[in-house]
């Protein structure tokens, strides 16, 4: 066995939230790969029912209290929160890590939490800690396009990302979204995070299969690709028919309404009754194309292209080779996307995916 293969098999690390959708696939993917995470989660008996079935140790506890979080935590070698809305969660399970002296990874897409992560830097750096927000679909794939791209253009200042792939939402992501809708759109203007309306811009993308019109969207790496390239100008797109634009706009005009605690409550609500992630089979059936365009404001431009995986299944493969790189390199601490901490050729490594073109 390799020194790398002996000291991960030594490591001990745990899942947060594994009993939600996206913390089971990726405790049922670890196990086939011979590791053995330490299954947690808030619903204890959720918890040891997961944790039977997949012959793992299994502990419960609340984010309330951060010190005691940390008890828990403490010995654990890193983290992976899976636990969303990540608004409620990161930041005491962040500050639990660091204190705990674990590494922190999630999977989440959420703007708010990217940023948390980058101001908790220098204290991770200081406590030997690694925080890696970002570790599964939201945001591998357009991370590591976004950092291959200002390879290709060192001097870019204005960075598109997209991404075109359908698939049934799990829960945890409904819910993320239903908090997003009530925060309206986002984008990096001039190195700053700036709020516009929802499906602000739309253009012509062709992510591999011909050219959609594609709506502005509130995606993650207007916070994580400016903080992997530095580029201070980035808009995230998707693909988008007219009832879709239609109802972000008319989303923009109702945040005031879905923002009340009521509104939000009884949305979740919904969600948890009706909404359940895509089975293996719909994975299997539906990849994701991510396209990106970096230019420099001089007239040159770059084009990337790459084919996935399901983003589910992205996140199921991206975040455990996060999770092995980590338990066998040792970076220093501070704050990382997964393309920073990694290197961009971490999507072209992951079952499903294609060579990443670059024009």
């Amino acid at each position: 066995m390799s020194d790398a293969k002996q000291k991960s098999a030594q490591t001990v690390w745990m899942i947060y939230g594994a009993y939600g959708y996206s913390g089971e696939l990726i405790a049922r993917e670890a196990v086939r790969r011979g590791q053995r995470p330490v299954l947690a989660g808030r619903d204890a008996a959720k918890t040891r029912q997961l944790a039977s079935k997949l012959g793992l140790q299994a502990v419960s506890f609340e984010l309330d209290n951060v010190q005691q979080a940390a008890g828990h935590i403490k010995g654990m070698d890193l983290v992976i929160n899976c636990a969303g809305p990540f608004s409620v969660t990161a930041r005491p399970m962040m500050n639990a890590c660091i204190a705990a002296k674990a590494h922190y990874l999630d999977i989440t897409g959420e703007i708010d939490v990217f940023e948390l992560s980058q101001s908790l830097g220098e204290l991770a750096a200081k406590a030997g800690v690694v925080l890696c927000s970002g570790c599964g679909f939201d945001v591998i794939p357009t991370d590591c396009v976004a950092v291959a791209l200002k390879e290709a253009i060192p001097d870019a200042t204005h960075l598109s990302l997209g991404f075109s792939g359908s698939t049934r939402l799990s829960p945890g992501t409904a819910k993320t979204t239903v908090e997003g809708m009530a925060m309206g759109g986002k984008i990096r203007r001039d190195g700053k995070l700036e709020t516009v309306p929802m499906a602000h811009h739309s253009r012509l993308i062709d992510y591999g299969r011909g050219p959609q019109t594609s709506v502005a969207i509130p995606w993650g790496d207007v916070s994580s690709a400016f903080h992997s390239t530095g580029i201070a100008n980035i808009t995230v797109y998707v693909p988008g028919n007219r009832a879709m634009i239609a109802g972000a706009r008319l989303a923009h005009y109702l945040r005031p309404v879905l923002a009340l605690t009521p509104v939000q409550k009884l949305l979740k609500a919904g969600v948890g009754k009706f909404i359940k992630g895509p089975n293996q089979q719909e994975r299997d059936a539906m990849p994701t194309l991510v396209w990106g365009e970096a230019s420099n404001g001089r007239g040159r431009n770059k084009t990337a292209r790459i084919k996935t995986a399901n983003g589910y299944s992205v996140t199921s493969t991206g975040s455990l080779a996060v999770i092995e790189f980590l338990l066998t390199h040792q970076p220093a601490g501070g704050a990382y996307t997964p393309a920073s901490l990694v290197g961009h050729e971490l999507v072209t490594q992951l079952p499903g995916s294609g060579p990443m073109n670059i024009s």
